[in-house]
């Protein structure tokens, strides 16, 4: 589950008549209990396939809603097609782009290959990138986030 389907789940518990919610899903678990004094916890799957969780003091709805705010505003770059993902033009040159790197409208953040047809992606938005979403030679589905950039 990614972040902002976390922070939607989480905002139609809030609104509904649901009390508690206790959620394991591929790669993760999630428990939610809005009566008092009673903490959530979000769990990962670790690369050792140990759980491992973190717990997050919250007693209503309000507090929850606090914790799942992102604190910037980022904008998404998302892959248009499916394919392999190449963060790189060839394995000897650098990445297009890293984190903390200015990026223009326009400017080449990667490149999906599928069928054998190169396809650059070019971001919609100036901005720095904030986070790459994928690794170098993934797989990517179609409309799957790809970068991050907080806009300028």
């Amino acid at each position: 589950m990614t972040f902002e389907e976390i922070e939607k789940l989480i905002a139609e518990i809030n609104q509904s008549d649901i009390t508690k919610l206790d959620l394991d899903f591929k790669g993760g678990h999630i428990k939610i209990d809005k009566s008092q004094a009673t903490p959530v916890e979000i769990g990962e799957e670790s690369p050792v396939g140990q759980s491992s969780a973190k717990t997050l003091q919250g007693t209503n709805h309000q507090e929850l809603s606090k914790i799942a705010a992102p604190k910037q505003k980022t904008l998404k770059i998302k892959a248009p097609l499916v394919g392999i993902v190449y963060l790189q033009a060839s394995p000897e040159k650098p990445q297009y782009k890293k984190p903390g790197d200015h990026v223009n409208k326009g400017d080449v953040v990667c490149v999906i290959e599928a069928m054998k047809m190169m396809t650059e992606i070019k971001s919609d938005f100036t901005g720095t990138i904030d986070k790459i979403l994928v690794t170098n030679e993934q797989v990517v589905e179609y409309d799957q986030p790809l970068i991050t950039v907080i806009p300028e």
